[in-house]
């Protein structure tokens, strides 16, 4: 346990660069486009992937399972041909906008990609241009607008899917804990529309600013509201390689009882695995992608690729699955904005999902936790939409 608290405490500063870099850094998203490009179901469908191949610190190797993620995909199509032109950003915005630059030249009638936020709204605006849609990996809705969509989970489908389980458990009085850091506000605001959604009430807000020293001086003072405030849950918008293991082991020691209080986390309690052995962890509870589905992809993978697949690379199989099936479905309107947003969306690798006409998505999560060290699920992700946790 003291371990894991001492790992978070090095890590702290790390996951808000890397929140800041990978979840918030945005321009501002384009206004509304309409359509799409209009394609020639006879011949092969020209896919655009845009990666950043020569970025810092780990570009070569996410890229490289992006582009194997989307050719497995792309083997799995039925009657559908897919031409994958694969292109790098270097991870920049600049990068982007060249390589989208390239890529339309060549023909391209859709953008699968970038990953980083700002490379995304750099290629869309290029894209735009040519009235071609981008459907960006990226997970910030800041983006999203216009003729961009992200495919990456929000932390708006998070929020909603664990506080209409709270809801529907009678856990309805959430005090929301956040660090004061961009991505970690997103957080906090997307937790605040759901509890409005749900019927559920705000029980108070408490926020620390992103440093050791500074966690630990707020637990008094998050513990004071969560007594005061008659709060049922505390949600907490940090992860394990952040202020969680902070609050999960020291808000106990001040008097909140996590079997009486609820504690909900925002991002994934299980990862690291050495997670779950936190006491204060015990019983909490956060939402993953369909583990079943999830679970075949990464054997699918590791099978074709003798690896394991970056946690992006569904991401790309889903964008060519979802470009498969509109094809079929669709004929020459398939990379149109209505064909792309259509309601019943589609099955990727880590559940179900839809792209909305905002240019967010939904996505079917399982409610988890950890019980005796151990991940168990609390509820299954819905198979459809309309179903029990949409």
């Amino acid at each position: 346990m003291v371990a894991a608290i001492t790992t978070g405490r090095k890590l702290l500063m790390r996951l808000t660069l890397l929140l800041a870099a990978l979840v918030v850094a945005a321009c501002d998203p384009l206004a509304t486009v309409g359509g799409g490009p209009s394609i020639d179901t006879r011949r092969s469908v020209p896919v655009a992937l845009l990666v950043p191949q020569t970025a810092p610190q780990g570009g070569a190797g996410l890229s490289q399972s992006i582009e194997n993620a989307a050719r497995l995909a792309m083997a799995d199509l039925s009657g559908v041909d897919v031409e994958l032109m694969v292109y790098d950003t270097g991870g920049t915005p600049s990068g982007a906008q060249a390589a989208a630059t390239e890529a339309l030249g060549d023909g391209a009638k859709v953008i699968l990609g970038p990953v980083f936020a700002e490379a995304a709204n750099a290629a869309g605006v290029v894209a735009a241009r040519r009235g071609v849609n981008v459907l960006s990996f990226s997970n910030n809705p800041a983006i999203a607008g216009g003729n961009v969509f992200i495919l990456g989970s929000t932390f708006q489908n998070t929020a909603d899917r664990l506080v209409g389980y709270a809801a529907r458990q009678g856990v309805r009085d959430i005090l929301i804990a956040h660090a004061n850091s961009p991505a970690e506000m997103i957080g906090r605001d997307a937790i605040s529309r759901a509890i409005a959604a749900n019927g559920s009430r705000l029980a108070g807000t408490a926020s620390f600013e992103l440093s050791q020293q500074s966690v630990i001086n707020a637990i008094p003072e998050i513990a004071s509201q969560v007594r005061d405030n008659g709060a049922s849950a505390v949600f907490m918008t940090s992860g394990n390689d952040g202020a969680i293991p902070f609050l999960a082991e020291l808000l106990p020691e001040n008097g909140i009882d996590n079997t009486e209080i609820q504690f909900i986390g925002l991002q994934r309690l299980d990862i690291p695995a050495t997670a779950i052995s936190l006491d204060g962890l015990q019983g909490a509870w956060f939402a993953v992608p369909d583990p079943g589905l999830a679970s075949q992809f990464n054997g699918r993978y590791q099978a074709a690729y003798g690896s394991n697949p970056h946690p992006l690379a569904g991401l790309a199989y889903d964008g060519i699955a979802a470009i498969g099936a509109l094809v079929n479905a669709e004929g020459s309107d398939a990379l149109t904005v209505p064909a792309l947003t259509r309601p019943s969306g589609f099955v990727g690798v880590n559940g179900v999902f839809r792209l909305r006409p905002n240019g967010t998505n939904e996505r079917g999560l399982a409610v988890a936790t950890i019980q005796e060290r151990q991940v168990t699920y609390l509820d299954p992700a819905p198979r459809s939409f309309g179903t029990p946790g949409f």
